[in-house]
C-alpha cells in the first residue's frame, strides 16, 4: 500500500501535468478553489490567481442559471459522477465545444466536485457522438422488450438480442449463424425461403402475415403464436433484414378467453331471451285468456241484461196485448147473457163476432211467440214447393181482410206468370206480416200497394202503405225483438213481426229493405232466390 506522502506527490503530479482542465469546485462557495495550469491556459487567464478571483463564476456560454447549476450539482452528488457536452466560454469571451466530467467528493466535510474539461475537435465530437450512438443502440437492442433478429440477405442470423434467444429457446450465441427458417415451423418454413427472396427483391417496412396467423418454432420443436414486423438497412451496400418478434401467446389466450366469454354471454343472452320470450308468450296467452274471459263475461252480462230487458218488455207487452182481447171476450160474453130473447139474435151475433176476432188476435200473438221460439231453437226448416204466386197472394189478402179499416183498399201488380219453387208457407207468413203492418199503421181510406216481379231466379215483393211512417232513428232498431217505434206505442203490437220476417229471410237466403219517413208511409221490399218449376 502506498504511503500518504507518496500518494500526495503522485496526485500533485497527475493534477499538474494533466493535459485536461482539472479543478476543485467548492459547491457551497460556488466557485473553484484550485485549478491546474492547463485550466488557466485553456480559459485564457494570466494566472491561477486571476482565474480564482474572476467574479463571473460561470464557465458555460450562455451561463448556467443558478437553478440549472444547482440541479446539475445535485445530479452529480446523487449519481457520484456525471458527464455532458457543453459550450465553454474563455476569459476573452470566445466559446468552444468541450466535454465535461464531474465527480462528487467531500473534503474536510465540504461538498466538492472534481471538474475535468477537455476541448473537443470536430473529429473528437464525431467520434464521441458515434460512441454515444453505439451505446444507445446497444442499450435499446439489448434491453428491448421484443425479440430482435438481424439476418443477411441469405437468411443467416448475424445478430439477435437476449429476448429473441429466450423466445425461441436458444442461447444468444447459439442463434448466430443459424438459418432464419429454423425458427419457422413445418410447411411455413419451406415457403419462407421464397418469401424471403421476394422481400429481398423489394424490401420495405411492413408487418408479416397479413390475415394469416404466424407461428414460431422453439429449439425443442414446440410452436407458439407470434407477431412479426420487418425493417431493413444497408451496410457497405449489403442488405440486412431486421425482424421484430413478439410472443402473443398471452394475447391469443386472452382473445380465446374473451371469445369464450362472448360465446357464454351470447348463450346466456339467448337463454335469457328465450326465457323472456316464453314468459312473454305465457303472459300474452294469460292476458288473451283473461281478455277472452272478460269478453265472455261482458257478453254474458250483456246477454243477461238483454234477457232482463226482453223479459221486462215481454211482460209489459204481453200484459197489454193479452189484456185487450181478453177484456173484449169477457165483456162480450157478459153482454150475450143480457140478450136472451130470440129477437135479440143480431146483438148476440155481434158480440160473438167480437169474441171470434179477439180469439184470433190471441192466436196470432201466440203464433208470433211460438215462431220466435222455433227460430231461435233452430227448428224451422225450409221446404220448397212449386206454387203460383197469384194464387198465394189471393189467399194472403183474404187472410187479412178482417184487419181492413173503413175505406182501405189493396192495389196489386204481379209480374210472375209461371209457377216456381220456394217455401210457400214461410213466404205466406212474411206477406201476412207485411200486409198486417201496412193496414195497422195506415188510416181509413188508405191504399196498400203490393208489387211482385220475377227475374233471373229472383222474386222481389214490395208492400207500400200510406201510414204514419218511421223515423231514421227508429229504423236502426226495427228488426230487434219487441222493438216498437215511438210514434206507434199506442197501437197494439208485439214488436216481433219484422224480427220474424228478417230471420225467415235469413233462412231462405233473402234480403229485406225498408224505406220510410214520418207521415209519408213505408215501403218494405223483400228479395228471395227461387228455382224454376221447369228445372225440377
Amino acid at each position: 500500500m502506498l504511503s500518504a506522502s507518496y500518494t500526495t506527490v503522485l496526485a500533485n503530479l497527475l493534477y499538474t501535468h494533466s493535459r485536461e482542465f482539472v479543478g476543485i469546485y467548492d459547491v457551497a462557495l460556488g466557485w473553484f478553489t484550485q485549478v491546474n495550469p492547463v485550466a488557466v491556459q485553456l480559459l485564457g487567464y494570466a494566472s491561477e490567481a486571476e482565474f480564482l478571483a474572476d467574479p463571473d463564476h460561470s464557465l458555460r456560454s450562455p451561463p448556467w442559471t443558478s437553478d440549472e447549476w444547482r440541479v446539475l450539482c445535485e445530479l452529480t452528488q446523487r449519481e457520484g459522477h456525471h458527464e455532458l457536452d457543453a459550450i465553454i466560454r474563455r476569459h476573452t469571451g470566445e466559446p468552444f465545444p468541450a466535454y465535461l466530467r464531474l465527480t462528487y467528493f467531500e473534503a474536510e466535510g465540504r461538498p466538492s466536485l472534481l471538474v475535468c474539461l477537455a476541448e473537443q475537435s470536430p473529429l473528437q465530437r464525431a467520434e464521441r457522438a458515434l460512441a454515444h450512438s453505439v451505446r444507445r443502440f446497444e442499450a435499446v437492442f439489448t434491453n428491448a422488450t421484443i425479440g430482435i433478429i438481424v439476418c443477411d440477405k441469405t437468411g443467416s442470423i448475424v445478430s439477435a438480442n437476449g429476448l429473441a434467444g429466450e423466445l425461441f429457446g436458444y442461447s444468444q450465441p447459439a442463434l448466430l449463424g443459424q438459418r432464419i427458417e429454423v425458427l419457422v415451423p413445418g410447411a411455413a418454413g419451406r415457403r419462407h425461403e421464397q418469401l424471403r427472396k421476394t422481400f429481398n427483391a423489394q424490401p420495405q417496412v411492413r408487418s408479416m402475415g397479413g390475415h394469416r396467423a404466424l407461428q414460431g418454432q422453439r429449439q425443442d420443436g414446440s410452436v407458439f403464436p407470434v407477431e412479426v414486423s420487418l425493417s431493413y438497412f444497408y451496410l457497405d451496400e449489403e442488405l440486412y433484414v431486421v425482424a421484430y418478434v413478439l410472443d402473443i401467446s398471452r394475447k391469443k389466450a386472452a382473445e380465446q378467453e374473451l371469445h369464450d366469454q362472448h360465446q357464454q354471454v351470447a348463450r346466456l343472452n339467448a337463454e335469457l331471451e328465450q326465457k323472456v320470450a316464453d314468459r312473454t308468450h305465457a303472459l300474452l296467452s294469460t292476458l288473451e285468456q283473461l281478455e277472452k274471459r272478460g269478453q265472455e263475461l261482458a257478453q254474458a252480462l250483456a246477454a243477461e241484461q238483454e234477457l232482463g230487458e226482453l223479459k221486462s218488455r215481454f211482460v209489459s207487452m204481453a200484459s197489454h196485448e193479452f189484456r185487450t182481447p181478453l177484456t173484449a171476450v169477457l165483456s162480450s160474453a157478459a153482454l150475450i147473457g143480457k140478450y136472451p130473447d130470440g129477437d135479440q139474435q143480431p146483438q148476440r151475433l155481434k158480440h160473438l163476432e167480437r169474441i171470434n176476432i179477439s180469439v184470433n188476435h190471441l192466436n196470432a200473438i201466440l203464433e208470433e211467440f211460438l215462431s220466435v221460439g222455433r227460430i231461435e231453437e233452430g227448428k224451422v226448416e225450409i221446404n220448397p214447393v212449386a206454387f203460383d204466386l197469384n194464387t198465394l197472394l189471393d189467399e194472403t189478402l183474404a187472410d187479412v181482410q178482417s184487419l181492413r179499416k173503413t175505406g182501405q183498399t189493396f192495389v196489386r201488380q204481379v209480374a210472375c206468370p209461371d209457377p216456381f219453387w220456394l217455401d210457400s208457407s214461410l213466404l205466406r207468413k212474411i206477406l201476412v206480416n207485411l200486409l198486417s203492418n201496412a193496414l195497422k199503421y195506415s188510416g181509413e181510406n188508405a191504399t196498400v200497394t203490393v208489387q211482385a216481379a220475377c227475374h233471373d231466379s229472383q222474386l222481389t215483393v214490395s208492400v207500400a202503405d200510406q201510414g204514419v211512417g218511421i223515423s231514421k232513428e227508429d229504423q236502426t232498431h226495427l228488426f230487434e225483438r219487441f222493438f216498437r217505434a215511438r210514434n206507434v206505442s199506442t197501437v197494439p203490437g208485439t214488436g216481433l213481426g219484422l224480427y220474424i220476417i228478417a230471420r225467415y229471410l235469413e233462412l231462405m237466403g233473402g234480403t229485406i229493405d225498408l224505406q220510410s219517413a214520418p207521415d209519408q208511409g213505408t215501403t218494405v221490399t223483400v228479395t228471395l232466390p227461387y228455382e224454376n218449376h221447369s228445372a225440377d
